[in-house]
């Protein structure tokens, strides 16, 4: 599938900035799943952009605007194919305490999505859940799936009802959240039972963009119906990550975009920074993403 994004975050002051310092984590990865074929980056007012790797190998885009302002607008906008995947069955059909093994002559590599992160603790909650879900003689994919599903059945989505920094204790708790609390919940069930996961970042075509990407004039009733998506990643034997998506109880497919991933949200949040002499009055974010049916020589 082809799909043009457009990902556009306004930050609106109570007064004027004096400086701002800000970076980004908007450019969709190339990997076996998807192809980047175009990328634009702007900033309003402009600033000077410079680029480089993170240590989970996302690209940054980080810049300063150092005069008075009193809104700054950062855009991206991607052109990007997206192609079906699968894990190879082997990997799926290995039992957890055969992975075990191997993840624990892994370790040093696995390290840091094996370990507690700022946003995913641990509690006995969570390792009664690791208990339940994976039991030593069953299938790893098997299990995978299970908590997948469990995920969507048992927890509501409401946005508003949790916070940015709100701990995977207090959402298992409501039961209730959005895609990155479902997402940071199964990550703490994972690597408590042992499993290496990492969460990422991305969009995904919501039903309604997918229905209105057969309409004619159907682009400008987007704009805004759709935010950045999180879901999870599970390394799996043979160096295959599996990616999976609780909320939607899925396994990530062609209408999936992947921009960011690392430990928990703050390794991959999309755009963030700091800035002097106000406040922020009021923060806009909106996420632009229409199935092309032209071939690859679309322009972002």
């Amino acid at each position: 599938m082809l799909f043009r994004i457009q990902h556009r975050t306004t930050y609106r002051y109570a007064g004027e900035a004096s400086e701002s310092f800000m970076e980004a984590r908007l450019t969709p990865v190339e990997d076996n799943r998807q192809r980047l074929l175009s990328r634009e980056f702007s900033t309003e007012p402009a600033g000077r952009v410079h680029r480089y790797p993170d240590y989970f190998g996302n690209l940054v885009e980080s810049f300063a605007v150092a005069h008075r302002h009193s809104r700054l607008v950062v855009e991206s906008r991607s052109v990007v194919e997206t192609h079906p995947w699968a894990p190879p069955k082997a990997a799926l059909e290995i039992s957890v305490s055969e992975a075990r093994q191997i993840y624990r002559s892994e370790r040093l590599r696995l390290y840091e999505f094996l370990m507690p992160s700022d946003a995913i603790t641990m509690s006995a909650a969570v390792n009664r859940l690791a208990n339940q879900f994976f039991k030593s003689g069953n299938d790893l994919g098997a299990s995978l799936l299970r908590l997948n599903h469990w995920i969507k059945e048992n927890f509501r989505y409401v946005p508003g009802i949790t916070r940015i920094d709100t701990p995977v204790t207090e959402v298992l708790t409501l039961k209730a959240g959005v895609c990155q609390d479902f997402a940071q919940v199964m990550i703490a069930i994972l690597r408590s039972a042992e499993i290496p996961a990492r969460y990422v970042t991305g969009y995904i075509e919501t039903e309604n963009q997918r229905k209105a990407a057969e309409l004619k004039n159907a682009p400008a009733a987007l704009i805004g119906s759709a935010e950045s998506h999180a879901w999870v990643e599970v390394y799996l034997p043979g160096g295959f990550w599996y990616p999976l998506d609780p909320t939607n109880d899925c396994a990530v497919g062609e209408r999936h975009v992947k921009v960011a991933c690392g430990r928990d949200y703050h390794d991959s949040t999309p755009t963030r920074g700091v800035f002097k002499g106000t406040r922020t009055d009021k923060l806009d974010v909106s996420v632009h993403m229409l199935r092309q049916e032209a071939p690859a020589a679309i322009k972002a």
